[in-house]
């Protein structure tokens, strides 16, 4: 894409008046969370080439050491980063947009609503496939745009070579392709489902890279892991490290923090990851999510199916969300999502929950399928919340890192001012997506002389003037977790 094609295609996404409207917070979504967006990979797939030119000479050497020693990694993408296909018939669901696709796949994507079942209970066809490095995109003739490809490359300057694209035959990495893993979930499902199914993906690696060790150097260690886990993939990480398999418990309570999967973990590295939540998340509940200009729009109730977006809205103790005379709104209370006629509850919203719930005759029906679902998700969110907020200090052996971006404006505090409608109220620097204090899981703004407070037992920070989408792409990025990976 040229200079001029670029900026043509941003003026079309950024408004000249520069006000704080729900078009504006919708252009930063929480689904942009997970790095491929149509419009956001669009740009993405624009970004220049590695402005830093001399990190190969850099880390060539500690590259080439391949060894029993160093831990092969696992990259865990963000909400939308993973493939998802119909089991019965492989059709793609999510991964190629365009050519009515919302349409097409509507049942598909979203996540089934039953009553009298939990969350963990209720499947369908839809299942995952591995990370995105591409996402299609059907404009007349379909393009390939990048989605964690930038993300992929980057880490096989260090010589972590991708092993889904290299017997894929994308990248030929001779048989050099045993030393990083891509972690594909069902992204609509809670994290803590996917720190399960991650548990089972890292017990099955780890006995294949225990057997290429023995056969390629005739020794092996206990092999541990290094995670890169990008926005709501790092809550995936993060609940992993503390309790592995472990499912949230049904009676609502806590899960002890046995650092289960901290034991085949040494180094995880969190990038804009939204530990306290986002303030978008609400936006995107209540106003729907189009990917851009010239392609449908995902409509508030198929993204109130998910338990995952639920799991991203902010802290209510926090007063993120307010209400028309400037209260705090509680938004894990479903009283106020249907008294203020939100997400499932939305205006239009039934004409969604017809086509979703095929087999009921009257929108009462609906509404009463509809409330049991919007229950469990907030119960389930809470609880997820409750159980990472909780202070732990990391076990000797593991190290967690955080990337977040601190130079942009970002929507902070959202007010709903009425039926169905919601806007912005304030910013805060963050990563356009993600605030800073938000990444940090800050509980309180430092002033004078007082630090920041968080429950995360944070090895490092790093902050980094690029935007969300943008991180991953950054040379000053590159450079430091090349550095942790292979150096520090």
């Amino acid at each position: 894409m040229r200079k001029g094609q670029r900026e043509s295609f941003e003026a079309r996404q950024v408004q000249d008046d520069g006000k704080r409207s729900s078009d504006r917070m919708r252009r930063r979504d929480v689904l942009a969370l997970g790095a491929v967006g149509a419009a956001s990979m669009l740009g993405t797939s624009c970004l220049p080439g590695m402005r830093h030119q001399h990190l190969g000479e850099i880390y060539s050497s500690a590259a080439r050491r391949h060894g029993p020693n160093r831990n092969p990694i696992i990259v865990i993408p963000g909400i939308l980063g993973s493939r998802l296909t119909d089991s019965e018939t492989e059709e793609t669901v999510w991964g190629l947009l365009g050519g009515g696709y919302i349409r097409k796949q509507f049942e598909h994507l979203a996540f089934p609503m039953k009553k009298g079942r939990s969350l963990a209970d209720l499947t369908d066809t839809t299942v995952p496939g591995d990370v995105l490095d591409r996402l299609g995109v059907r404009v007349g003739a379909t393009l390939q745009v990048k989605a964690y490809a930038q993300l992929l490359s980057a880490l096989g300057v260090g010589g972590y070579r991708d092993e889904t694209l290299g017997r894929a035959g994308a990248v030929d990495y001779g048989d050099e392709h045993f030393t990083c893993f891509q972690f594909g979930y069902d992204w609509r499902r809670s994290s803590a489902e996917n720190a399960r199914r991650l548990d089972r993906f890292i017990q099955e690696k780890k006995i294949y890279v225990e057997n290429e060790n023995r056969r390629r150097f005739g020794r092996t260690n206990p092999v541990r892991f290094d995670l890169v886990a990008h926005s709501m993939g790092g809550l995936v990480a993060r609940y992993y490290l503390r309790h592995g398999s472990a499912p949230l418990p049904k009676n609502g309570g806590l899960p002890p923090i046995t650092w289960a999967g901290a034991r085949h973990v040494e180094k995880t590295i969190l990038v804009g990851t939204p530990n306290g939540g986002s303030s978008l998340a609400a936006d995107q509940l209540t106003n729907g999510w189009r990917p851009a200009v010239i392609l449908q729009e995902f409509p508030p109730a198929l993204l109130a199916t998910m338990p995952s977006i639920y799991e991203l809205l902010p802290r209510s103790r926090e007063g993120k969300v307010l209400g028309p005379g400037g209260a705090p709104v509680d938004l894990l209370d479903p009283e106020q999502w249907v008294n203020r006629e939100l997400g499932l509850f939305g205006p239009g919203q039934d004409k969604s929950l017809e086509r979703l719930l095929p087999a009921t005759t009257s929108s009462n029906e609906r509404s009463v399928i509809a409330r049991d679902h919007l229950e469990k998700c907030l119960a389930n969110a809470d609880q997820f919340h409750r159980t990472l907020d909780r202070p732990a200090k990391l076990p000797a052996h593991t190290r967690l890192y955080l990337f977040a971006g601190d130079a942009t404006d970002t929507t902070d505090v959202v007010e709903i001012t009425g039926p169905g409608s919601l806007k912005m109220k304030s910013t805060a620097l963050g990563d356009g997506t993600v605030t800073r204090n938000s990444a940090l899981r800050s509980t309180k703004a430092p002033t004078g002389d007082s630090p920041y407070s968080s429950p995360v037992d944070w090895t490092h920070a790093t902050f980094i003037a690029a935007d969300h989408l943008g991180l991953t792409s950054d040379p000053t990025f590159t450079d430091n977790v090349l550095h942790l990976l292979l150096e520090a």
